[in-house]
């Protein structure tokens, strides 16, 4: 290698990129989901006694956040945040935009966070998921302290996403 060729050289060229999939996203990380690109701007990492799932938030035209969850399959869900007014405790059902939502699961989550989540990492989160009956649509509750976050969402396939590495 000439002595020019040495010096110019990144150290980047040396590392390759290791290939993105669902599981592995990172903060910057750019992700075209309908049509649409989105940085990942936060990775939240929830654990309730030893079961973790993930939520990106992805900034682009409009926020959305996108669940990852390795059960017996691997779960994706793609999430918008809404506004719905609910109290603790919460109903075992819900109505909303005329379709009805039941308790499916329910605890406690220690979560940790990156990026713009860094603000939560170490903090407890209740959670709350509700599905309809077809299990098509979803409505997520999280309480952090005395907030209520409410959204609204539906699966979507891995290979809906393309991903695209940061660094």
């Amino acid at each position: 290698m000439s002595f020019l060729r040495r010096l110019f050289r990144s150290k980047q060229q040396d590392e390759p990129v290791k290939e993105r999939t669902v599981m592995n996203i990172q903060v910057d990380d750019i992700i075209t989901y309908d049509l649409e690109d989105y940085q990942v701007v936060s990775k939240l990492t929830y654990n309730d006694h030893g079961f973790e799932w993930t939520a990106y938030q992805l900034q682009g035209n409009k926020t959305l956040w996108l669940s990852v969850e390795m059960d017996d399959e691997l779960h994706v869900g793609m999430y918008e945040k809404i506004t719905k007014k609910l109290n603790d405790p919460l109903p075992e059902r819900v109505e909303h935009e005329g379709v009805t939502y039941y308790l499916d699961e329910s605890g406690t989550a220690h979560v940790r966070g990156e990026g713009r989540g860094a603000n939560v990492n170490g903090r407890e989160c209740h959670y709350f998921e509700y599905c309809n009956d077809n299990e098509d649509r979803f409505l997520s509750v999280e309480i952090w302290g005395s907030e209520v976050e409410v959204s609204y969402g539906y699966p979507i396939e891995d290979y809906e996403l393309k991903i695209l590495a940061s660094h």
